[in-house]
């Protein structure tokens, strides 16, 4: 599977469909929104006080994190948190942990649309973004979220 395509072309997702999306093709799953971000978590029945977050819906820069430059017309940052196994077999080894308020060093252009890549903070953690994906390349990219939400599960099994 192709995860580097770059494809302008094509209808960019609203962030609503894709929360709706995740919602109704996963059980156990809660999706809380504050402050601009949607945290989409598997929590069963609310057992937990915050679940397992497998993604996340981020539509405006924060005090501590502007690399995507949220600001722009349209854009949001869908993030996807991968096992490391994972993430290292798309990208290669799993970068240093960056400073507060800085990002990770990885090479990428935080700010590209459309496009698989380290998430600027979090990629430490394994975690995947893609700014406002098109139709086409989120079905394409549909597989990484099953297997956050698989780790997801697993996790929370941990916590239970």
């Amino acid at each position: 599977m192709q995860y580097f395509k770059k494809d302008e072309a094509g209808d960019v997702l609203n962030p609503n469909e894709i929360v709706k999306m995740i919602t109704s093709n996963f059980d156990g799953v809660v999706v809380k929104s504050s402050w601009g971000e949607t945290s989409i978590f598997y929590n069963p029945g609310h057992l937990l006080p915050h679940g397992v977050y497998f993604c996340t819906i981020k539509e405006k820069d924060g005090a501590n994190d502007k690399s995507s430059n949220l600001t722009r017309d349209g854009i949001y940052r869908l993030s996807i948190g991968l096992p490391k196994e994972k993430y290292v077999e798309i990208f290669g080894r799993v970068p240093k942990r960056p400073e507060k308020g800085g990002c990770v060093n990885t090479g990428h252009i935080f700010t590209q649309t459309n496009l698989l890549m380290p998430h600027p903070i979090y990629a430490w953690m394994g975690w995947v973004c893609i700014l406002s994906p098109t139709t086409e390349f989120f079905g394409e990219i549909y597989p990484l979220i099953q297997l956050a939400y698989r780790k997801a599960e697993q996790g929370y099994l941990k916590k239970k």
